[in-house]
Parts: C-alpha cells; structure tokens; sequence
C-alpha cells in the first residue's frame, strides 16, 4: 500500500510530466492502431466518400475526447467554470488558459491519425478515386461512350483489385499512384502546418503577452494545488471523524455490555486499564477536527467552500454575509471556519 501511496504522490508532483507521457503513449498508440486496422472500401459510388470521412475523423474525435477525458484538470475547469461568484471573481484568462493547456495536449493523438492516415494514403484513394481524370491517365477516347454512372461505378472499384475491370478504360496502378501521391503530399503539408502552428502557439504568443500569460499559469496552478489541498484536508478531518465516532460507538457498546454481563467485576478490569489509552486517543483525534464535531456544521462549511470561495487575501477577514451560509441551522462560529480554512 505504501508503494502504491508514493507512486501517487509521485505522479501527482510530475503531473505536467505524467501528462505530456501520456499524450505521447496515446499518440504512438493511435499510429499502432491504424497500423492494426483493417481498412476495407466499399468501392460503391456514394459510398466511398463517406466511409473515408468516417474513418478520417471519427477516431480523432475520440482520441480527442479520450485526452480530455485522461486530463484531471477537466473537471477542476468545469468547477472553476459553474461554480457561484460568492467572494471570489472569476478570471476568464485563467479558464482560457487551462482550456488551451488541455486542448493542446489531446490534439496530439487526432493529429498523428489524421497524418498516419493521408500519408498512407488508402483513406484518400478511396474516397476520390471517382474523381480520377481518366482522360489524361487513361484511354480518353472511350470516356464519351460510357455513360456517367457506368463509369463512376467501375472507377469506384479502383481500391479494389479483387473486383476491378477497367483495365482497359484505366490501368488500376496509375490511379492507384496518382491519388496516393496527392494524399502523402497533403499528409506532409498536414504535419508542416501544424507543427508551424504548434511552434507559434508555444513560443511566439507568451513573447506579446508574458504579463498576461504568467499570471494565468500562476493562478491555474494555484487552483489545481488549492484543490488539493481541500481534498487531503478534507480527507484528514473524516478519517479523524470517523475514529472518533467509531471509538465512542464501541465505548458504549463495552458500557452496554458491562452493564448487562453478569460477571461486571471481571469485564472493568481489563476495560480500566485500557480506559486511559482510549481517552487519550479519542481526545487526540478530537483535536483534529478543529471544533467541528457534528454533520450539520461540516455540511454548511462545504456549502460555503462551493458557493463563496474565501477571497484570495491574506492578514483580513471576510464577514460571512450574504450567500455565505447556506441550509438551516446555526452558523459556524468565526473561530471554527477560520481554524478550518487556515488549514486549506
């Protein structure tokens, strides 16, 4: 358990790292994949065109999602995103950033498919081998013959060797030549402009705004580190908490018992010697909770937390007006939300 314990810390410390790792796995693991995939045309006129642009841009999308979704910081943007004004402004800049950063890490894995695929170039002969010019490849003096369909029916055959018969009208290695061509053409002007693209988003932009850049990388980093912060904490006082509870829980369960035992003078011996143990235990983990001792309390501080972060300064208090508490009840005292928020 402790291992599994520290590789989370580790991973949580390195978590840019873990995440630039883990867009280049699902980057070499989207090129495998089309490698793996069995790739089977139609050779329908009508067809064609929309099985390629299915397989051009449905796995993208997917991977894009997948990127988005294997990125913790998803859910921390749509919290800072909905979460209520309360005393605490929203920076728009800082959501723009967090989105970038995200967005710029899950492009990785769509573009290596959408390159992979037009440089291999069975997705594009595909879907534009109708559109091959036969009068300049082929023999031209048989086109004004064939009617329209007839002939977008046997070129439509052409990523077919098994079932093509136009030989005649045109020989299948030509096509098969020329589309693949044009498509490893486009696949490399495809990765040219992205990585131009990729070069000015990362170098150029924080050149014209570093003010504006370094504060929003500042305070997007500060709210993943104050979101986890909250997290340990709040896992810190439950597990307190629910010590406490279990400990007096079994304490009365011993005193129900004593009582009711009919051996009463056997059963205090070992029970008073380990009394003392116990209250101090119980009063160690009570020390903890920082005087909140009760669901209601804990709940309204929650509530608080989500519908009016603290405002981001030090050395000043806040009155809690206004739609700080939240729920029926009596409010926290001032000393309890300021012990408990002076450990977040």
């Amino acid at each position: 358990m402790d291992k599994f314990r520290m590789i989370f810390q580790f991973l949580q410390s390195n978590q840019e790292s873990f995440m630039n790792g883990i867009c280049g796995i699902m980057a070499l693991a989207s090129a495998q994949m089309y490698s793996a995939f069995d790739f089977n045309c139609p050779c329908l006129p009508g067809y064609n065109a929309a099985y390629s642009a299915g397989i051009l841009l449905a796995p993208p999308l997917v991977l894009f999602l997948l990127g988005l979704v294997m990125n913790n910081n998803v859910s921390m943007l749509a919290e800072e995103w909905k979460r209520p004004q309360g005393h605490r402004a929203k920076d728009p800049a800082v959501l723009r950033y967090m989105f970038c950063s995200m967005a710029q890490r899950a492009l990785i894995a769509p573009v290596v498919w959408v390159a992979v695929t037009l440089l291999d170039g069975k997705c594009f002969l595909c879907a534009f081998c109708t559109a091959v010019p036969v009068s300049l490849l082929g023999n031209g003096s048989l086109v004004p013959g064939l009617p329209p369909p007839e002939l977008a029916r046997l070129l439509a055959r052409v990523p077919c060797p098994e079932i093509y018969e136009g030989d005649w009208l045109l020989a299948r290695e030509v096509a098969v030549r020329y589309l693949r061509c044009i498509s490893q053409a486009l696949g490399w002007s495809f990765v040219l402009l992205t990585t131009l693209l990729a070069f000015v988003v990362r170098s150029v932009r924080p050149c014209f705004t570093q003010a504006a850049f370094l504060k929003s990388k500042y305070w997007s980093h500060y709210i993943d580190i104050e979101r986890k912060l909250f997290d340990e904490t709040c896992t810190e006082h439950a597990k307190a908490f629910a010590k406490v509870c279990i400990q007096q829980f079994f304490e009365a369960m011993n005193h129900d018992l004593e009582l009711g035992h009919a051996h009463g003078a056997l059963a205090a011996g070992p029970t008073g010697s380990a009394a003392p143990a116990a209250t101090e235990g119980v009063d160690e983990e009570r020390e903890k909770l920082h005087g909140i001792t009760d669901q209601g309390t804990m709940n309204r501080l929650l509530t608080s937390w989500h519908e009016c972060k603290p405002p981001l300064r030090l050395g000043q208090e806040e009155p809690l007006v206004g739609n700080g508490w939240a729920g029926g009840g009596p409010r926290p005292s001032r000393k309890e939300v300021a012990t408990y928020f002076s450990k977040v």
